[in-house]
């Protein structure tokens, strides 16, 4: 069984008032030299079988149609292969980019 992340962030131009309230928050509670603060969402989904481009593909489709609204937010879809107590991550693909590395 594979995970695949699909991490969903607002795009850099919409304002994120959830994001500068906690980094508001931040010096008054001790942590200083945080200098921005950006709230997003995280889905880990479990994948039966082997994770092929295609099926990548089908993925990035629900990012894109369910899982992120793309008017306002960007999203990035990668592979984490478990190495025993570790996970690493493979194959990222940006949607602002339209680029897949790994």
């Amino acid at each position: 069984m594979a995970r695949v992340v699909v991490d969903v962030m607002l795009k850099p131009e919409i304002l994120d008032p959830q994001g500068k309230a906690v980094h508001g928050a931040l010096p008054r509670l001790g942590f200083d030299g945080i200098t921005g603060v950006r709230q997003g969402k995280r889905f880990e989904l479990e994948i039966d079988g082997e994770v092929t481009e295609e099926r990548l593909a089908e993925i990035r489709k629900v990012a894109e149609t369910f899982l992120s609204n793309p008017v306002i937010e960007d999203f990035d879809v990668h592979v984490e292969v478990s190495t025993g107590s570790t996970d690493r991550r493979m194959g990222s693909t940006d949607r602002r980019m339209g680029s897949t590395d790994g």
